[in-house]
This record gives C-alpha cells, sequence and structure tokens, in this order.
C-alpha cells in the first residue's frame, strides 16, 4: 500500500452496526485492508459487552467507541474512565451536556490512561445528528435558529472543554473548520456514496466531497456492511477517498 492509500485507509471509518461479535469480527477482517478505524455503536456494545473491544483490538485495528454519553457531569465523568480503560481509540460524549460535562470525560479519560500507561483515545463530542432536519430541530425539538448555528456553538464550546473534536454532518464541515482551526477533529457521519441508498440520513455528503470540504474521518455503515458485497463497496469508497487526498 503506497503512502497516499495509508493516508485514505485512516480516514475511512466503518460503522460496525450489527448484532453479534461473530459477525463484527467477520466484517473486520474482510474489511481492514480498506478502512483505519471500526465503529462500535450502541447495538454491537450492547449485545457484546465490553469484550468485543479487546477482539477487535487484537485483530489490530482501530476502534471508535460510539456511546454518545449524556449524564451529569460526574456520572459521565466515572463511566468515561471507565471506558478509557478497554484501549478505545476515539470514545464520544453529547455536547448538549455542556463544558463542565465534557471536561470531566475529557480529563477522566485522561488521568485513566495516564495511570495504565495507555495512549489516552481521543474524546469527540456529538452535536446534532444527521438523522435531524431543520423541521425536526426547531419544531419537535424545539430549538431555535439554523443547525449550522448551533454546531458551531457546540464545537466552539468542546475545544472550550479541552476535547480533541466533534461528530457532525458533512453540511457542517466548513463552519467547524473555520471556528476551531485546522488541527480540531471531525468525524462525519452521514456519509453516502453515489450509488447506495440514502436510508434515514437527511443531511448527508458523497465521501470525496467531504473530504474536499475539510473532515478529518468520514464513517459509513450499511454501504458497505449490508452491501452483497461489502469489500468491494469499501474498496470504491477507499478509491473515492484516494483521488482527493
Amino acid at each position: 500500500m503506497t503512502q497516499r492509500e495509508q493516508i485514505a485507509k485512516e480516514r475511512l471509518i466503518v460503522a460496525l452496526d450489527v448484532d453479534t461479535k461473530e459477525e463484527a469480527l467477520q466484517l473486520t477482517q474482510k474489511l481492514s485492508p480498506y478502512a483505519g478505524f471500526f465503529k462500535v455503536g450502541m447495538q454491537l456494545f450492547y449485545s457484546s459487552g465490553p469484550e468485543i473491544i479487546r477482539l477487535l483490538k487484537d485483530q489490530g485495528v482501530k476502534v471508535f467507541l460510539d456511546l454518545k454519553l449524556h449524564d451529569i457531569p460526574n456520572t459521565v465523568g466515572q463511566a468515561a474512565r471507565v471506558l478509557a480503560g478497554l484501549g478505545a481509540d476515539i470514545i464520544n460524549v453529547h455536547a448538549s451536556g455542556g463544558v463542565s460535562m465534557m471536561r470531566q470525560a475529557a480529563d477522566s479519560v485522561r488521568e485513566r490512561a495516564y495511570a495504565l500507561g495507555l495512549a489516552a483515545p481521543l474524546v469527540i463530542s456529538v452535536t446534532v445528528l444527521t438523522s435531524i432536519d431543520e423541521q425536526v430541530f426547531n419544531n419537535e425539538i424545539g430549538l431555535p435558529g439554523t443547525i449550522q448555528d448551533r454546531v458551531k456553538k457546540w464545537a466552539t464550546m468542546t475545544q472550550e472543554a479541552g476535547l480533541d473534536g466533534v461528530v457532525a454532518s458533512p453540511r457542517e464541515i466548513q463552519t467547524i473548520r473555520e471556528a476551531c482551526g485546522p488541527e480540531f477533529k471531525i468525524i462525519t457521519p452521514g456519509i453516502r456514496p453515489a450509488w447506495s441508498v440514502v436510508g434515514d440520513q437527511k443531511r448527508i455528503m458523497t465521501p470525496g466531497m467531504a473530504i474536499k470540504q475539510g473532515t478529518s474521518y468520514i464513517v459509513v455503515g450499511r454501504p458497505i456492511t449490508a452491501n452483497e458485497e461489502p469489500a468491494v463497496a469499501a474498496q470504491k469508497i477507499l478509491s473515492e477517498i484516494i483521488e482527493v487526498v
């Protein structure tokens, strides 16, 4: 693999949204040549437990543990401390929990990782979910203003709290990059290749477009894992990233 291909590979996170550790490990084995990270969300973590993190790390892959912690600062800090010991490379919390909650999570993670002699995982906040559009944001959730403005606000709060970056839709990449600078990490779900089904995502973009906009990582799930040939789908997405990095 060339240096450019390796750089592109590190930008792709595959979401392991499956029920069992067996399915997850089979997918990881097939897809690890094309993706740098694998995302363990609620579905897989709740069915398989913390062991799945160790099993994935034993396969030599990086893990994004996507549990979206959201509670009072002490509770989130204690939960984040426990998660830091599992060996994941990225963990996340909800930005809407506020600066104190986010700071407690980041501090707890870094202290625990240091005590265990582990590399501290990136601590990332989740802004506005990619399944939410302006109508839902304003009328159902009841938040005023635009999603763009809210994401910018939460991103700057995240940076103030000392976290490493945010999860946000591709539509907000440029706004976040301008507000938070080039080193701030942006993880972008809502990625749909032109050849795939949109599904329940609303604020979406193709892989190449998101990379061009300045995202750090893209997250792709169903277009790869639900494909009849997941390795072929992952290779196509990787090729699209390679063209623009």
